[in-house]
């Protein structure tokens, strides 16, 4: 099991590594497409460097930012609403953030799902992408990878979160330095 759990969050990692070069990807992209647009513009059509499949390429682009990112991001802490938890004990907190890993995982395992079926339509059908004419199977493949890391990933946190629980420290027991520092900044935000 450990070496399932490093290996999908080591894939994880570069998953999210791969994400940053798409959104820097998309950005290039949309730069290079306003400049060659505007050239085109203030030329009155003299100046064509307009490329086809811009639109294409931001699309999926950021399909694959979204996908690459969520693996690694849905393991950080999320946002908790304090007016609703502050009342719930540490073991209510763990499943409740369990339960929302799980939501994930069926997201994820769902998505997989229907684009492994939609591989053999677009396999079938010899679906392409409408300007760039990019095999969709591909598309669809590197999504069904991206869910099936999303899925696996959400699994393992979910089972490492309730397997390894341990309480917090009550209020009588001595805090560390930095979840002291950490409280004292979450008051000032307040």
């Amino acid at each position: 099991m450990t070496v399932l759990k490093n290996f999908i969050n080591r894939v994880s990692q570069v998953m999210h590594v791969f994400s940053g070069v798409f959104l820097i990807g998309m950005m290039l992209v949309t730069l290079l497409d306003v400049v060659t647009r505007t050239l085109y513009g203030l030329s009155d059509g003299g100046i064509e460097l307009t490329f086809v499949g811009g639109v294409e390429l931001i699309k999926y682009g950021l399909l694959f930012t979204v996908l690459f990112t969520l693996p690694q991001s849905v393991g950080d802490s999320q946002v908790v609403v304090d007016l609703f938890t502050e009342q719930m004990s540490d073991r209510s907190k763990t499943y409740l953030e369990s339960f929302y890993l799980l939501g994930f995982a069926l997201l994820g395992a769902g998505m997989t799902y229907r684009f492994y079926l939609a591989i053999e339509g677009a396999v079938m059908s010899g679906e392409t992408t409408q300007d760039l004419m990019i095999p969709m199977p591909w598309i669809y493949r590197i999504v069904v990878f991206a869910t099936t890391v999303l899925t696996l990933r959400c699994l393992i946190l979910t089972w490492d979160m309730i397997r390894h629980h341990q309480p917090k420290q009550t209020s009588g027991e001595p805090q560390s330095s930095s979840a002291s520092h950490s409280n004292h900044q979450h008051k000032e935000v307040l």
